[in-house]
């Protein structure tokens, strides 16, 4: 069974999804939304068909001390609107903290202007976010 990764945030959601084994998270799609919620509800619901996945692995930000900001509670609310949107998934929330700062000097790196590749950023945070939690659950899903 696959995993979906998912980086939300406030104008994109950055998805990412699991190859078969559970091993590797590869970048899959920046789903561009403005405080509609159906739209990405419906297309996270039909990439978890899609993929087969029964889990989302949901990037949860906290500051740097541990406590909880407004993105925290943004995302909170964006967590419960989807285990209500698709009965039966389940959502992981997940450490996020710096995957944006990986993810944009990982595109550095490569030579990419991450200024230009907003989308990039989003979908490779959501890698690294799948990439986190299937590491420390010993590469099985």
């Amino acid at each position: 069974m696959r995993i979906l990764g998912i980086d939300f945030g406030e104008a994109r959601i950055g998805v990412a999804v699991s190859d078969p084994l559970g091993i590797t998270a590869q970048a899959l799609e920046t789903i561009h939304w403005h405080r509609e919620w159906k739209k990405p509800l419906e297309r996270i619901r039909e990439l978890a068909e899609t993929y087969s996945c029964n889990t989302l692995v949901v990037g949860f930000p906290e500051n740097m001390n541990g406590t909880l900001g407004e993105r925290g509670i943004r995302t909170q609310q964006f967590i419960e609107k989807l285990k209500c949107h698709i009965p039966g998934i389940h959502v992981i929330p997940w450490d996020e903290r710096l995957t944006t700062v990986q993810s944009r000097q990982a595109l550095i790196d490569m030579g990419i202007n991450s200024r230009k590749h907003k989308e990039k950023i989003d979908q490779l945070a959501a890698s690294i976010i799948l990439q986190s939690y299937m590491d420390a659950q010993g590469a099985s899903p």
